[in-house]
């Protein structure tokens, strides 16, 4: 159940950020699930494998590169998913930091006490 609903706040984060960023665009409600959907597989299958192949960068970088990485998984979803278009990396950029800030403000309010 936590699952669900960590994939709807998930969209609801995607379409509330699409209208506040100019180079995000979700054409819908259904594409904004599908985006939470999809990044959460490319969180869970192809981000440990960049992570690894890119470890000496992140090291050196002190873990900043792992931005560069989230940016990447966005622009791999913005290129799968018909309905969700992000128009170049610094864009793609602002949307991993913004996401990922608005998510951990939403997820905080699915604990339990």
């Amino acid at each position: 159940m936590k699952l669900i609903l960590r994939i709807l706040l998930t969209a609801v984060a995607v379409v509330v950020l699409s209208h506040i960023l100019k180079g995000i665009q979700v054409d819908g409600y259904w594409s904004a699930v599908i985006v939470a959907i999809v990044l959460a597989l490319l969180n869970v299958f192809v981000k440990p494998i960049l992570v690894f192949l890119t470890l000496p960068a992140t090291i050196i970088t002190l873990g900043l590169f792992l931005l560069v990485i989230n940016a990447v998984i966005i622009l791999i979803a913005g290129e799968l998913i018909e309905g969700f278009r992000v128009y170049n990396f610094w864009w793609a950029l602002l949307f991993s930091l913004l996401l990922s800030l608005l998510q951990s403000v939403l997820f905080s309010l699915l604990k339990e006490d």
